[in-house]
């Protein structure tokens, strides 16, 4: 599922295009919209918050995208070929005097009104990427919970907007923190949630995921399961962590993250 930074960069890019132009045509290919026009609104904005898109159209409406797993916008000049997958997979057309803005495969689009963008951020927690981000919030909400796993919690979007598996295994690996950790045995929680922040707010604007400052090899942990530690040579860990409903994945080093069972 792609994480905050690519829902941010995808925002910015369609702000950039569309936001304070009219919409020559609007293609909702969803059966509930399938016979709404949005035609002749101006795109006030397009915002993320945590994964969620926004685009704001007029009278306190807002077309709402969700990228699940596999999701994705691309923008087109007219005329120029739509590459992001067969015509079939497209589930959203929006179109400008220059731009053609192609939504693959979103699980989610939906139209809100003001009391249904209200109800959608309210069951969200602050979104990390946010200017304004609050970090004393963010902790206030973890520590509700402090029997559960960190990084379990983390991955909570009812908690905090914005965080995937990538930035939980490498803000923990940086923290020297395993993902099974209760968060009330955790010394400085507001620490951790910065250090999350500011890696992710790193990437944000380039488009790539890393955390090593090296592009050939972008993660200590994330996806290396049973390679060698980059810092210290022990094998990565990989296990599923049950929560509830929820079996989550964890990447670990068993010496740099110390505390966690053996995978």
């Amino acid at each position: 599922m792609p994480e905050g930074d690519t829902v941010w960069l995808a925002a910015r890019r369609l702000d950039e295009c569309l936001a304070g132009n009219v919409l020559t045509a609007a293609d909702l290919r969803v059966p509930r919209l399938a016979t709404t026009d949005l035609s002749g609104r101006t795109v006030e904005s397009v915002r993320a918050h945590g994964k969620h898109l926004l685009f704001h159209v007029g009278d306190g409406l807002a077309l709402h995208t969700h990228f699940r797993m596999d999701g994705s916008w691309h923008l087109y000049r007219h005329g120029r070929p739509w590459k992001g997958g067969p015509e079939w997979q497209v589930r959203a057309v929006l179109e400008t005097a220059d731009w053609q803005a192609v939504g693959y495969r979103l699980p989610v689009v939906e139209l809100l009104d003001r009391r249904g963008q209200e109800a959608l951020l309210g069951r969200l927690g602050p979104d990390i990427l946010a200017d304004d981000a609050d970090i004393a919030e963010v902790v206030e909400r973890l520590s509700a919970q402090p029997d559960r796993a960190i990084g379990d919690a983390l991955l909570d979007q009812s908690l905090v907007s914005g965080f995937g598996l990538i930035y939980v295994s490498e803000t923990l690996f940086l923290r020297g923190v395993p993902p099974q950790a209760t968060v009330g045995s955790i010394a400085d929680l507001p620490a951790l949630v910065a250090t999350g922040r500011d890696l992710m707010g790193a990437n944000r604007a380039r488009g790539a995921q890393a955390s090593t400052g090296d592009l050939r090899e972008q993660h200590y942990v994330y996806g290396r399961a049973g390679r060698p530690c980059l810092r210290c040579g022990t094998r990565i860990s990989f296990a599923k962590q049950r929560s509830g409903r929820h079996e989550r994945d964890a990447y670990w080093c068993p010496r740099c993250q110390p505390g966690a069972a053996q995978a």
